[in-house]
């Protein structure tokens, strides 16, 4: 799986770095297709492909999900960045025909404690789960790892979404839930590369997908958060392979 992994940090390097460079460019004013052409130029400059662009229809290369936009949201002209506003920025990167896959909330301005609390748990959620990878747990060891965390908190797991392998596909088995029991579900081995990505809500865990057949929302119209990484398993434990070059993984909050 050496050569797997090698490519996977090409990718993984790539869609981490689209992040790192829209940090400083995801501020109010700016649209969210502003945000797309951006990621679409710089993953294009460094050669790669944007995974999502035509993906099943979809019409543009990142997802950019506000608020309570569960994932999935569609870039627009329109839709105008404004103070107090959280944004999920979702990059999948292919090269080499490989995929690396990483998402991260950005902060606009000043956002409230709750917000930020929300953020924090979602963040904290999907490292805890990172942490414990190794050959021999379970996929159920993941989804409880988050699960627990995240309802003593007080928030909800989104249940209609889920994390998923990826290598030379974008979207392969398993499917890895951010909820779960332990030691139940398949085993990890060595070799297996896979995403996890939390979604959390502040109020309840129903989602709803609007008409465009994409853009999931929260039901109740809670804010919701969301962070990703792609990861691979290691002999002795794993590997993230899409970790911010500059130190950016979690976004700084405007106190």
């Amino acid at each position: 799986y050496t050569e797997k992994f090698e490519k996977m940090r090409i990718a993984g390097k790539l869609a981490a770095q689209t992040l790192d460079m829209l940090t400083e460019n995801i501020k109010e004013g700016v649209s969210t297709a502003y945000i797309d052409k951006l990621g679409y130029e710089f993953i294009r400059d460094n050669g790669g492909h944007s995974a999502p662009l035509y993906y099943r229809g979809f019409t543009k290369s990142l997802c950019t999900s506000l608020n309570h936009v569960v994932c999935h949201g569609i870039p627009t002209e329109d839709r105008i960045l404004v103070e107090g506003d959280a944004l999920n920025v979702d990059v999948t990167a292919i090269i080499n025909d490989h995929y690396g896959d990483t998402s991260r909330m950005f902060c606009i301005g000043k956002t409230s404690v709750k917000l930020n609390n929300l953020i924090d748990a979602t963040y904290q959620s999907m490292m805890k789960a990172i942490k414990i990878l190794k050959p021999g747990i379970k996929l159920g060891d993941i989804g409880h790892e988050i699960q627990s965390y995240i309802e003593e908190k007080g928030f909800s797991v989104v249940r209609d979404f889920c994390g998923h392998g990826i290598s030379t596909t974008f979207h392969e088995a398993p499917n890895i839930l951010h909820y779960g029991t332990k030691n139940t579900g398949m085993e990890l081995k060595t070799g297996m590369t896979f995403t996890i990505e939390p979604m959390i809500n502040a109020g309840k865990f129903p989602t709803k997908t609007l008409s465009d057949g994409w853009t999931a929302v929260t039901k109740d119209k809670t804010l919701s958060a969301q962070f990703e990484h792609t990861v691979g398993i290691k002999e002795d434990g794993f590997e993230i392979f899409t970790l911010s070059q500059e130190n950016l993984d979690q976004p700084k909050y405007d106190l």
